[in-house]
């Protein structure tokens, strides 16, 4: 009977490293990189605004000797009605975090996952707060699935690739 049983699909169960533990995320800090709100219109809309949200995600070593990185979440807004622009936002919140494997595979998508999962919530939280005290409506951005997200970016860069590729055997 215990052959039958299907497989956990606990976290317990998600990427591990050679040594079969779950890989460990420490949060060290979170702080605002960069932000910027303009309000350059002096009239409100009446109507609701048209809003361009942008997101990217990356991360950089911070300490390599001791698997510390930098994940920024950069988000970016803008709301327009008719021809008028009403609010631009830009806001760049970071975290350090801390990791005890050094493995690529296992480290590449802890990075650019489940670490912008972790700051999403305050950086959701900052945007909303300045959009209602610029005299908006809160700005209440979606959850975003950093999953698609990731092999969104992994397809691009796998097309890209191919395309370089095929670029000189043309030629």
């Amino acid at each position: 009977m215990a052959e039958d049983s299907p497989a956990p699909t606990g976290p317990e169960n998600q990427a591990t490293p050679a040594g079969g533990q779950p890989t460990a995320i420490r949060v060290l800090a979170q702080y605002i990189k960069d932000f910027s709100f303009e309000n350059p219109a002096t009239a409100r809309a009446q109507q609701q605004p048209n809003i361009d949200l942008g997101i990217d995600v990356g991360a950089t070593p911070h300490q390599e000797g001791q698997n510390i990185f930098e994940v920024s979440l950069r988000m970016q807004a803008k709301a327009s009605a008719s021809d008028a622009t009403l609010f631009i936002l830009e806001l760049d919140y970071a975290g350090l975090f801390q990791f005890d494997t050094a493995d690529k595979n296992v480290l590449e998508p802890l990075l650019l996952i489940e670490c912008p999962r972790i700051l999403f919530p305050f950086a959701r939280r900052i945007i909303s707060d300045i959009t209602r005290d610029g005299g908006f409506p809160p700005l209440l951005v979606d959850p975003i699935d950093f999953v698609g997200l990731y092999r969104g970016q992994k397809q691009k860069a796998a097309e890209a690739a191919g395309g370089s590729a095929a670029q000189p055997e043309n030629a």
